[in-house]
C-alpha cells in the first residue's frame, strides 16, 4: 500500500492540498533523494564496469595478436640462424640430440639447402625449409660461398662446346677445382651420363714434401725421376644432366665412343670425338646413316703439357661396309675445345669442316682448320700460311 507521501515521491509533485497529509516531513524528502542518488550511482557503476571490461578484453586481444606475430611459422623465430649451409652428403640423418642414443627425426638430401642455427663440436643443429630441425654432422655440410662458386662455373661454362659424352665408373664427386681436396657440394651417381668440356690437372697427392738434398742427388744419379716433380693426374670438367658443372677425376670417366671407332684406338687414350657427316650405306637391303668421325688421341698418361697429340678422321667405305682410317696426324700440342661446323667451298659445295687449337713452343695457340671431301680430308690455308710439319714427340 502506498501512503501519499510514497505517492509523492513516485508520481512527483501535484497540485497542492492544504491538507495534513500533503506535508513531507525531512525524513521523507530525503527518503526520495537518496533513491535519486542511489539510481544514479548504479548507472554509473554499470557504465564504468561496461568500460572495464572493453579495456581488459582490448590489452587481451592485443597480447594474443603480439603473440602471434612474434611466433611466425610453428616456431622459427625461436633460434637465431647462424649461416646458411648445403648438404654435401648422398643422404643424411637428422638427429633429435647429440648423444650415442637417438631418435631420427628425418633425412636431408644431397644439394639441400638448410639454416644452421647453432654448432656443437662435430654437429651442426639445422633447420630445413619444411621447418624440420635437427642435428647433422658438420661434414656433411658446405657453406653458401662453395654453392655460389659451382653455380658461377656453371655460368661461365653452360654454352661451352661437348667434346665427347662420358660415363661415370663410380659415385663421383662435382668439385669447384681440380684436386682431390678441394671442395665439392654435388655428387654424382654411378653410370651418371655427362658431357665432356675441358680437362684439367691437378698434383695427386698436394703439399707432399721433396726428398732431403743428399737423397736427391742419389735418386738423380740412380736415374730415378726427379723428386721434386710433382705428380699429376687428370680432371675433366663437365657438365650432368642437370646442368650442373664441376670438375671429376678424369679416371673416373669413360668416354661413351661407339664400339666401331674405340676398338681403332690401338691401345691410345681417346680423349674426344666428333661426327662430321653421315652418309648412305646399302648392307644386302638394309639402308641406313653411319657417321663419319673425327677422332682425338694421346698418350694413356695422366700430366701431359696437352690436351691431345693425335688426330685421326675415320670414313665409312660403302662398299666394303666398314670405317677405315682417311687421315692422321701426330706431334701435336693439340688444346680443347675443337670446334666442328660447315662451310661452303665454291664447286665443292658445302663441307663439314673441323678447327684445331695448337700451341707452339712458345706456347701460343693458334687455330687450324681443316675440311673433309669425303674420303679426302684437307687443311684450309689462311692467305700466305705454309704448312710446317711438326717434330715428332718422343713417347713417355
Amino acid at each position: 500500500m502506498v501512503t501519499e507521501a510514497g505517492r509523492e515521491c513516485l508520481d512527483g509533485p501535484r497540485n497542492a492540498r492544504t491538507t495534513s497529509a500533503n506535508f513531507l516531513d525531512f525524513r521523507t524528502g530525503n527518503s526520495c533523494l537518496q533513491s535519486d542518488i542511489v539510481e544514479s550511482s548504479v548507472r554509473d557503476s554499470y557504465s564504468l564496469v561496461r568500460l572495464s571490461g572493453s579495456i581488459r578484453v582490448g590489452w587481451l586481444i592485443l597480447l594474443m595478436l603480439t603473440a602471434l606475430l612474434s611466433a611466425p611459422g610453428c616456431g622459427r623465430g625461436h633460434r637465431r640462424v647462424l649461416e646458411v649451409a648445403y648438404v654435401s652428403a648422398p643422404q643424411a640423418a637428422l638427429r633429435d640430440q647429440v648423444a650415442a642414443i637417438f631418435n631420427r627425426v628425418g633425412n636431408v638430401k644431397n644439394g639441400e639447402r638448410v639454416e644452421v642455427l647453432e654448432r656443437e663440436k662435430r654437429f651442426a643443429r639445422v633447420r630445413t625449409a619444411s621447418g624440420l630441425e635437427g642435428w647433422i654432422e658438420q661434414r656433411f655440410l658446405v657453406d653458401q660461398k662453395t654453392y655460389d662458386a659451382l653455380q658461377k662455373l656453371t655460368a661461365d661454362n653452360q654454352n661451352d662446346p661437348v667434346q665427347a659424352p662420358g660415363v661415370l665408373r663410380n659415385e663421383t664427386n662435382l668439385h669447384v677445382t681440380p684436386g682431390r681436396e678441394t671442395e665439392h657440394l654435388y655428387q654424382l651417381a654411378s653410370g651418371a651420363k655427362v658431357a665432356i668440356l675441358k680437362r684439367g690437372t691437378a698434383e695427386k697427392q698436394p703439399g707432399a714434401l721433396p726428398l732431403p738434398k743428399r737423397e736427391a742427388t742419389d735418386a738423380a744419379k740412380s736415374g730415378a725421376k726427379n723428386p721434386y716433380t710433382p705428380v699429376l693426374e687428370d680432371w675433366w670438367l663437365v657438365r650432368d644432366d642437370k646442368g650442373r658443372v664441376g670438375w671429376v677425376l678424369a679416371r673416373m670417366v669413360d668416354v661413351d665412343a661407339p664400339l666401331e671407332i674405340a676398338q681403332y684406338a690401338e691401345g691410345q687414350r681417346l680423349v674426344a670425338f666428333f661426327a662430321l657427316d653421315q652418309v648412305a650405306d646399302n648392307d644386302k637391303g638394309v639402308q641406313r646413316q653411319v657417321s663419319q668421325y673425327l677422332c682425338l688421341m694421346t698418350d694413356p698418361h695422366d700430366g701431359l703439357p696437352y690436351d691431345f697429340d693425335q688426330v685421326r678422321v675415320f670414313t665409312w667405305n660403302t662398299r666394303k661396309h666398314r670405317y677405315e682410317t682417311a687421315y692422321r696426324e701426330h706431334g701435336l700440342d693439340g688444346v680443347l675445345p675443337v670446334t666442328v661446323t660447315h662451310e661452303s667451298f665454291d664447286k665443292e659445295g658445302t663441307l663439314p669442316v673441323f678447327i684445331l687449337r695448337v700451341k707452339d713452343d712458345a706456347g701460343t695457340v693458334t687455330e687450324r682448320e681443316y675440311k673433309l671431301n669425303n674420303p679426302i680430308v684437307r687443311r684450309v690455308l689462311a692467305p700466305g700460311e705454309v704448312v710446317s710439319r711438326p717434330a715428332r714427340k718422343r713417347r713417355r
